[in-house]
């Protein structure tokens, strides 16, 4: 289709890239939306979106309403009298109103191979499922959750070790391209989409900072996942019981960003059973987690033997 007219919806980095690789194709959107600026980082200053960053360094009209469930905000949205809309990472709801809005429909960049994956969290749900293969999706949209036909599907393979923000960019990176490939063919009708298998449908929840805990009474395998999963947010994380004269309080939040899986050990899960220049060992219900590189609060990342010269676990239960 000649210069069709796109509206595209997104918000965070992941979004950023679908939107860069329309424009590198030519596809200039005739509006973006994305969420309104926000308090970000340390100082909570009121920052603009990656979407919003990108649009206005190339002059494309952005739109920030709080919600789509509004009339004004519907009228806006017709009178552009779209082709399509891209939504990628957006972080609203599309009411039946505004999916209907468009000529094609909308499209979703979505960062799995559905139906697996459905939901907020696809990355981190597949690092910790242990999936060896991940992708992107590219969606008609529906009212439902991530459950329209899918016109495209592209497979990734996930890399041993890899953490969920570098399998991040690399989706991010294959959404963008997927979707300036393909999104021609979609506007013309060559692609049919394809109902998903319902049979086959798993969720990936929201994440809550207090699911990046390490629990040790899980494997020392399924725990590794989680520290890959949760970097770099929120950052997996423990507490240990700290006595002994030391002016730190107690107990203390230690994050791990790195770790790796050894053989058993006999020992009540979470004793740190020894500490020394290759790690922090630590018992886990089977297995045992070695630690490789740690933050205290306040403080930067250490590798493991420079985190024992400040703080010695050895014997400690941590929780």
């Amino acid at each position: 289709m000649k210069d069709p007219r796109v509206i595209f919806a997104g918000t965070p980095e992941f979004a950023r890239a679908s939107l860069s690789a329309l424009v590198d194709a030519g596809v200039v959107p005739v509006a973006v939306l994305t969420q309104p600026d926000r308090p970000a980082g340390r100082g909570k200053r009121v920052t603009p979106s990656p979407v919003k960053r990108y649009a206005e360094e190339h002059d494309i009209p952005v739109m920030q309403p709080p919600t789509l469930r509004d009339d004004d905000v519907v009228a806006q949205l017709l009178a552009l009298e779209p082709d399509i809309m891209v939504v990628a990472a957006y972080g609203l709801i599309l009411p039946q109103t505004v999916l209907d809005i468009p000529a094609r429909g909308c499209l979703n960049v979505h960062a799995s191979v559905l139906p697996r994956w459905r939901g907020a969290a696809p990355i981190q749900a597949a690092i910790l499922a242990g999936d060896k293969t991940t992708g992107v999706s590219l969606m008609s949209m529906t009212a439902g959750l991530d459950c329209g036909p899918v016109y495209v599907a592209a497979p990734l393979a996930i890399a041993p070790g890899e953490t969920a923000g570098a399998l991040h960019d690399r989706l991010a990176t294959l959404g963008g391209d997927t979707l300036a490939q393909y999104l021609d063919d979609i506007l013309e009708q060559r692609i049919t989409p394809v109902p998903q298998d319902e049979s086959a449908t798993t969720y990936a929840g929201k994440i809550n900072k207090s699911d990046a805990q390490l629990d040790w009474s899980q494997s020392a395998v399924d725990l590794e996942r989680r520290v890959r999963a949760y970097d770099p947010v929120p950052g997996a994380f423990f507490f240990a019981s700290l006595r002994g004269g030391s002016d730190i309080a107690e107990p203390l939040r230690i994050k791990c960003w790195r770790a790796a899986s050894v053989a058993d050990i006999d020992a009540t899960p979470g004793t740190v059973v020894s500490s020394g220049a290759d790690g922090i060992d630590v018992a886990c219900a089977s297995g045992a987690l070695r630690l490789l590189e740690l933050q205290l609060p306040g403080k930067r990342r250490v590798k493991a033997r420079e985190f024992a010269h400040q703080i010695d676990l050895t014997d400690r239960i941590l929780s």
